[in-house]
């Protein structure tokens, strides 16, 4: 076959992968089946292991439009491969969003098969023709065959191409029973299905894992070797941890399945095509269906756009954030062509309209006679909340430096493993011994080498964490994360909520008359405001409701409300209905905002007649827009004629809606000073209308039509206080050397103030603002460099950091460190769009600097977390959880501040809502790293120790005993890792960051220098003790105790005429088992290390007394020995005087052991830089290499009051070259 070009699926998507067909080969398939019988089964599990390997093993490759099997492989940096088998589905159409009448009598791709369900009757009566529809299901979504594009192509719903007319025109009619039955074939049933695995199938699963195989044929060789006792050990080992993994994997399962099974089938009732209601079940749904949504409100079983009425919802379980919000219908652009252009829909541009999946519908409201209605447009998996499933199903592989090593060390292992494999062949063969003992004994090795309690070891350090975390309130569901915590350095921080309380306090209005700021005032409830147009836009411009009974909306919203004092009214149900529209929401002062006090009942009387005399009718709401940054609405006084309109919003788009006369001259003046001290500012706007505009032409008109000419009224001044533990938790960031970032939603300048005030810019910082400007009337897209002013200036030459703020940095990040502190660049989510577009080469020097990046949308705080991980920070995300999902998820380490079930997409959950939790995480991160660390370390010592031991043993055709094994890797081993691991956190944060990797200098010398030692202490033990004048091949009849008239001691094996196959009593055994058991404790206390990231190995009660306590039993029965005991561990007598040498070379050992690794700490530096030149070092993290260019280059940072223009890329190459202009 001819090379067919690469196609993708799910192209210039996160989840893009590649795709590839293949046959089934017939002959191939033989050949596997012979491989698989010759190798035991062995193939079996390779080919399982390894999906590439079995399709590439078993089938032919041929192109995608013929193919039985898809090979899929993953575009990012982990490249992982799947398969999936290729299905066949009989259809009328080879799309769901196609009419399938029109397809009856056409012929594609050559295809076309008359498919008969049961009877010969049936098919004769039927004329249609079925089409083979070509799908594969990978990830819990469908991929169906796309001729257009000649590959298979994600089914999707009616939330792509689809304009927003054709959703009223063409969809809103609901769908025949025949065309619903045509679609559920292709979409299927609309369920999240979360399918709990069986017990079987998770223990199957779990036991053909690559470890436990490797442990399976160690217990095999074992058995076979007649080591029982110890492969029992292992196989209870194994099965303890294979339990406690399958119930934690189906913990979790039924967790999620539980979490996502709630409400996810409702009745429900659906228009159909022919003007009837059907009453269905939920999972029946598909795109296309109207669905009519109850007035007392329902969970949304898929996600639906608003075809009319309006809706009260709470989205807490996508957004995490649990105020209602209104949700009104979709407008229809073919009715008023002039009025607004036609737009292709889009659940994320218009989620005003979108009712998603998995949110409480509270309340509805609707027209008489016309029912709230809603457009299905995706179900299943495809729905916002069956991504969010999707993606805590199959979560993307955590890229971490320590993973990646982990595999090289075993890899390193299993080498060392090979070297004593050879060994040991060569040495068997050439002292002549059986064929059988030689592949046992030569296996052996490998299953030493290699140590089976390695997994469990290292997730000890991890669940202890876990453990400790949850104690202070910080809950996690991705654990392998807590070690990335541990890394990072870099947190990006929300601001409202975040580092500033949630709630906002009203600091007072300052209103414009005559094109004039009148005084700040305090208080909008007064006398003489009561009437005035600025309460009127306080008392209407919101979007707050009642629901049963209780006032709620934005928290903003609601502290304007309150502040004036008014009572918000909404009309029932049956008020609604025996009218032919809406009936209005009516706002109105309460009755104690009037001048009288209570007296007479006739005057307590007029006071009631006079409060409801004025009322306010909101008659249409133009919701609050995040891209608009406004929100608007038309009202009415009760009894006038003409309607107002009000608007309140972002100051700088207020006002430049507003008649330029009407906005004071010093409006920017008075907005800067506000934002500077850190006030959240909202500006208001009013207009009367025409008396033209009925209440109907009202319900119609155009949003742009209302906003514009408005007359300016005045600013709404908010505080937004900094919670107190904010300045504190920012400054042992800093002290730490950890960047602190803002990502907010929120003014620019307000945000500057703030981040000036918590600590994050310090005083004497300059703050760069970046603003990009798009490319515009042939103009290239360019970058508007201005200083803001600072709070303190300070001159060249006085110093930009006081050294008592900082605090002393490492030598390698010095340098990077006090440019950064100079200066801090700050932009808006406008200008970082236009940045990531046309000056991509600028990115990373302004994230390398970027401290506050103010109105981003939520998909830009993801692009920003990208954008610093791109140059190799290891990032954190903290907050709240309502806009912030995307980038909790892709951070290294998110930590949501919301309790609700949005936090389920962070890995990282707090109880408290502060961001003192932040250097928590991070303390304990770097504890588990670190513990993560020592046991790597002391397993490899194990293995290595245990390996000296063998291979020595193995010169003279012996080995360890059975029960020498056992003590060593159950009652040493097992306890020692356990314990080490326990060690808590340091108790504050060091500038200093553990290493991110074991393939690092200082761990490698550490590793390396233990290595040296231990084998030196037991090759000279080995020799020594053959020196001796005692000494003799040992047989039965020894006894080198008696040889010396050593009467103190009594013969452990005297008359002992047992036959010994193994050949384990020996003088070497003895001397090699006491040395190796005390190096094994010896390395354990060297490489438990403390300060400065975690507590001192002394505080680890339960370590400590392990260690006593195995120290004090083999000293006892080194020096004391007792026969029953030395028997057990098939121990030899050996005389007094070399029990005590032996106890010289143990504390020489633990002396040099213990000096070796100080050193190494000490001076590793000097060494390294000594063994590998003294060239200066290239820094591996791409922003460290980039700040020490930064600080040669004249040309950085921007001069004050200068611009950079974007050349058009030459060629397309994607390379940007920026001028500055003056």
């Amino acid at each position: 076959m001819e090379k067919e070009e690469k196609k993708f699926v799910n192209k210039a998507e996160e989840d893009e992968m590649e795709i590839y067909g293949y046959d089934l080969c017939r002959w191939k398939l033989v050949l596997v089946t012979v491989g698989v019988i010759c190798s035991g089964g062995f193939l079996l599990l390779l080919l399982y292991w390894m999906p590439q390997w079995r399709v590439k093993a078993t089938c032919k490759r041929t192109t995608l439009k013929d193919c039985e099997v898809v090979l899929l492989r993953t575009t990012d940096e982990f490249k992982i491969w799947f398969c999936a088998k290729v299905r066949i589905m009989p259809s009328l159409g080879a799309s769901p969003l196609q009419n399938p009448n029109a397809l009856v009598h056409k012929v594609s791709n050559g295809h076309v098969v008359r498919f008969c369900e049961s009877a010969t009757e049936e098919c004769k009566n039927d004329s249609k023709i079925y089409l083979p529809v070509r799908y594969f299901t990978h990830h819990s979504v469908k991929y169906f065959w796309n001729d257009s594009v000649q590959s298979f192509d994600v089914l999707r719903g009616l939330d792509e191409s689809i304009f927003c007319s054709s959703i009223h025109n063409e969809h809103s009619t609901g769908l025949t029973k025949e065309m619903h039955d045509y679609r559920k074939a292709f979409y299927g049933v609309n369920e999240i299905a979360v399918k709990v695995p069986s017990i079987f199938k998770l223990l199957i699963k779990e036991v053909l894992n690559p470890f436990y195989i490797f442990q399976l044929f160690s217990v095999v060789l074992w058995i076979i070797d007649e080591y029982h006792y110890y492969a029992l050990a292992i196989v209870i080992m194994s099965v303890i941890s294979i339990v406690s993994s399958l119930y934690t994997i189906r913990k979790q399962y039924v967790m999620l399945h539980d979490m996502v099974a709630a409400h996810s089938i409702v009745r429900v009732s659906v228009w159909r095509g022919n003007q009837e209601i059907e009453e269905i079940l939920s999972t029946d749904l598909v795109p296309g269906d109207i669905v009519l949504i109850p007035s007392n409100g329902t969970i949304m079983p898929c996600d639906a756009v608003l075809l009319s009425g309006t809706c009260i919802v709470n989205e807490s379980m996508l957004t995490g954030e649990s105020v209602p919000v209104t949700k009104i219908s979709l407008p229809n652009p073919s009715e008023y062509p002039k009025a607004m252009g036609d737009e292709i829909y889009s659940p994320e541009v218009h989620k005003r309209h979108t009712l998603f999946c998995g949110t409480n519908v509270i309340q509805t409201r609707f027209y008489t006679g016309e029912l709230v209605k809603a457009l299905v447009v995706r179900t299943g998996f495809s729905t916002a909340k069956g991504q969010l499933v999707r993606s805590i199903l199959y979560p993307k592989p955590t890229d971490f430096k320590l993973y990646r090593d982990a595999y090289l060390f075993l890899l390193s292992l299993v080498v060392v493993a090979g070297i004593g494999f050879l060994y040991t062949v060569v040495n068997s063969i050439l002292n002549e011994v059986p064929a059988h003992t030689i592949i046992i004994e030569s296996l052996d090795i490998i299953t030493i080498t290699v140590p089976p309690a390695l997994p469990a070891a290292m997730t000890a350090g991890i669940v202890y964490a876990q453990r400790r975390l949850k104690k202070i309130g910080i809950f996690c569901i991705s654990p392998q994360r807590i070690n990335i915590c541990g890394q990072l350095n870099l947190v990006c921080f929300d601001k409202t909520g975040t580092l500033t309380e949630d709630g906002l306090d009203l600091w007072g209005i300052q209103r414009v008359e005559n094109a004039r700021f009148l005084l700040p005032e305090e208080r909008a409830c007064s006398e003489n405001l009561l009437k005035s147009e600025f309460v009127a836009c306080m008392a209407t411009c919101h979007s707050l409701t009642k629901i049963e009974g209780v006032l709620s909306g934005d928290p903003l919203d609601l502290k304007m409300f309150e502040a004036i004092g008014w009572i918000l009214e909404e009309a029932t149900e049956e008020e609604t209905a025996l009218h032919n529209q809406i009936m209005p929401t009516v706002v109105r002062p309460s009755k104690q905002l009037f001048p009288e006090s209570k007296q007479a009942t006739d005057q307590e009387m007029e006071l009631f007649e006079l409060s409801t005399s004025y009322e306010i009718g909101i008659v249409r709401q133009f919701p609050f827009s995040s891209v608009l940054q406004r929100m608007c609405v038309i009202t009415r006084v009760l009894g006038e004629k003409r309607m107002d309109a009000y608007m309140k919003g972002a100051p700088e788009v207020i006002a430049s809606l507003c008649k330029p006369e009407t906005v004071p001259v010093d409006f920017e003046c008075v907005l800067e000073e506000y934002t500077k001290q850190g006030f959240r500012v909202i500006a208001l706007a009013h207009r009367k209308l025409e008396s033209k505009l009925t209440w109907h032409k009202v319900q119609t008109i155009n949003r742009d039509a209302v906003e514009s000419n408005m007359d300016f009224m005045g600013l709404i001044v908010m505080q937004n206080k900094l919670k107190q533990e904010t300045p504190a938790v920012l400054e042992d960031l800093h002290k730490a050397n950890i960047r602190t970032v803002m990502v907010t939603g929120d003014n620019m300048l307000t945000a500057i103030s703030v981040a000036r005030d918590c600590g994050m810019i310090l005083p004497q910082d300059k703050v760069i603002i970046a603003e990009a400007l798009p490319p515009k009337d042939g103009q290239a897209a360019r970058i508007n460099w201005h200083y803001a002013d600072t709070l303190a200036k300070c001159t060249s030459s006085s110093p930009a950091i006081n050294s008592e703020d900082i605090p002393v940095k490492l030598v390698h990040e010095s340098l990077e460190d006090l440019q950064m502190t100079r200066y801090h660049f700050a932009m808006n989510g406008k200008s970082f769009a236009v940045i990531l577009e046309h000056f991509q080469d600028l990115v990373p020097k302004l994230v390398l600097h970027g401290t506050v990046f103010a109105r981003m949308a939520p998909d830009q705080k993801t692009q920003l977390v990208e954008a610093l991980q791109n140059v190799d920070y290891y990032v954190g995300m903290c907050g709240d959880g309502a806009n912030d999902c995307g980038a909790l998820k892709r951070a290294h380490g998110g930590i949501s501040l919301s309790e609700l079930e949005a936090s389920v997409a962070s890995p990282f959950t707090s109880r408290t809502p502060s961001i003192s939790c932040v250097p928590k995480l991070i303390r304990e991160g770097r504890a588990a790293l670190i513990t993560s660390f020592c046991v790597f370390k002391f397993m490899a010592l194990y293995s290595i120790i245990q390996y000296i031991s063998v291979i020595l043993l193995y010169s003279i055709l012996s080995n360890l005993g059975d029960f020498q094994f056992l003590f060593i890797d159950l009652a040493i081993i097992l306890v020692v890792v356990f314990t080490m691991s326990l060690n808590p956190a340091w108790k504050e944060l060091v500038a200093r960051r553990p290493p991110s990797g074991l393939i690092s200098g200082p761990l490698l010398c550490s590793v390396l220098s233990q290595i040296i030692v231990c084998l030196a202490f037991q090759v000279f033990g080995f020799f020594w003790v053959k020196q001796q004048s005692w000494y003799e091949p040992w047989t039965t009849e020894s006894d080198a105790c008696n040889v010396l008239d050593a009467s103190n001691i009594s013969s452990a094996h005297h008359g002992n005429e047992t036959l010994d196959e193994h050949n384990i009593q020996n003088y070497e055994n003895t001397t090699l088992f006491f040395i190796s058991s005390f190096q094994y404790l010896i390395v354990a206390i060297v490489f438990s290390k403390g300060k400065p990231f975690r507590q001192p190995c002394y505080k680890n009660f339960l370590f400590v007394t392990s260690v006593i306590v195995l120290y004090v039993f083999i000293f006892f029965i080194m020096l004391h020995p007792v026969e029953s005991i030395d028997a057990f561990f098939e121990l030899v007598c050996v005389p007094y005087e070399w029990r005590l040498r032996i106890l010289i070379i143990v504390i020489l050992n633990a002396i040099v052991s213990v000096l070796t690794e100080e050193a190494v700490d000490r001076y590793r530096v000097c060494f390294l830089s000594s063994l590998f030149g003294c060239r200066e070092k290239t820094p591996k993290a791409k922003y460290m290499h980039l700040a020490q260019e930064l600080l040669v280059d004249p040309e950085w940072p921007p001069k004050p009051r200068t611009t950079t223009e974007a050349k058009v890329p030459s060629q397309g190459n994607g390379s940007y070259q920026n001028i500055t202009i003056t």
